[in-house]
């Protein structure tokens, strides 16, 4: 890998791991560097299905996003904490249903930023657009030059924050943040959101919280009831904060063979009264 070009304040720092892409790493992806193989690899050696989690989490995404725009009529998408792309990417998914589907992806790591022209190739009646912003400044995502050509804020969007709050820790007032950036979305909206649990095996995620730690990320695991509290005000969607595996299967889907403490995830989807 290189730096792209990125300007001398966006430049890639290979001298630490990073969350994305450690989590590439766990997506089989070929986009991270010897440290975050390293970091990964330690977290695989402590929780061995770490990869089987990344994949079932994928799998919630693309099943919710097909849901969004087939049974909920959305067009409009906000992908915060986007990740390292990884095919099929969310306006993929959302365009194979409503071509005319706009999404907006939002990362502050510049590897993201790196690889923005992979995810602003659509389909030619919808749009995609790429804001480089923290989740931790929610006005700068929301008045955005990019997002506000892009999306139509008086119009419903669907707000997806996958796999993205297990890295805010309380002092930076997780769930104040979901609820300034849903509060910016018309009525009808949704968020749909995944997280780290460990409600299925503590023991376990002590170990990996502790190598995260020692690879300098924060990293906070939430039970259930403390992932519920992120769609607090909103409207559930069946079957309500559930295993990412367990939320509206696919046909030929056998989540009953997945055992939750290889997953250690809680998803959810709900809507904006």
């Amino acid at each position: 890998m290189t730096d792209y070009g990125l300007a001398p304040d966006q430049q890639i720092d290979t001298s630490k791991p990073h969350s994305a892409r450690m989590y590439d790493f766990y997506l089989n992806g070929k986009d991270h560097y010897e440290v975050d193989a390293e970091a990964a690899g330690k977290v695989l050696s402590v929780y061995p299905t770490v990869k089987l989690n990344a994949t079932v989490n994928r799998g919630f995404i693309h099943r919710a996003t097909r849901w969004l725009a087939a049974e909920a009529g959305i067009r409009q998408f906000l992908d915060i904490g986007t990740g390292i792309p990884t095919e099929p990417n969310l306006h993929q998914v959302a365009q194979s249903v409503a071509p005319e589907a706009r999404v907006v992806y939002t990362d502050y790591d510049p590897i993201v930023l790196a690889y923005a022209q992979a995810l602003l190739r659509g389909t030619p009646e919808g749009r995609t657009a790429y804001v480089q912003a923290d989740v931790r400044e929610p006005q700068r995502i929301i008045t955005a030059t990019e997002l506000r050509e892009t999306l139509d804020l008086s119009k419903p969007v669907a707000m997806s924050v996958n796999a993205l709050f297990h890295f805010i820790p309380e002092e930076e007032k997780p769930y104040e943040l979901v609820r300034e950036l849903m509060g910016a979305l018309a009525p009808g909206s949704y968020l749909m959101l995944t997280h780290s649990t460990a409600d299925f095996h503590a023991e376990t995620w002590q170990k990996v919280i502790a190598v995260y730690k020692e690879s300098g990320i924060s990293f906070t695991t939430r039970n259930r009831s403390e992932v519920a509290a992120f769609f607090d005000g909103l409207e559930l969607v069946d079957p309500g904060v559930s295993e990412p595996h367990a939320w509206k299967p696919d046909p030929g889907d056998r989540p009953d063979e997945i055992r939750s403490a290889d997953i250690n995830m809680w998803a959810g989807v709900a809507r904006k009264p």
